[in-house]
């Protein structure tokens, strides 16, 4: 399985992206595709979108923890690796000094 979340995806992309993708939202596409295709949709997506389109791409691993994480371009969240586990940082908290 494959999700993309992107902020702002040029025309010719999203239009190829919607011939294997369900877009549920405007800029968000997720598909069932085989792991070889979906590694095909990444790199075609690194490859061909700008740093403006910014977005994230989640992929089904084989590996634990069963999923891999990409971005496109600078997305909005931030990216954390703790343990081998890659995660969405949702908001940093500071030291309460104790």
């Amino acid at each position: 399985m494959i999700v993309v979340v992107a902020n702002d995806l040029p025309p010719a992309v999203r239009g190829r992206m919607k011939l294997w993708f369900v877009e549920p939202r405007a800029n968000v596409f997720v598909s069932g595709v085989k792991d070889s295709v979906a590694n095909t949709v990444v790199d075609y997506l690194l490859s061909h979108c700008p740093v403006e389109a910014g977005g994230i791409i989640f992929k089904s691993s084989p590996n634990p923890p069963g999923y891999e994480i990409r971005t496109i371009g600078i997305p909005d969240k931030t990216l954390c690796e703790i343990s081998g586990l890659q995660l969405v940082v949702e908001k940093l908290l500071e030291g309460n000094g104790a």
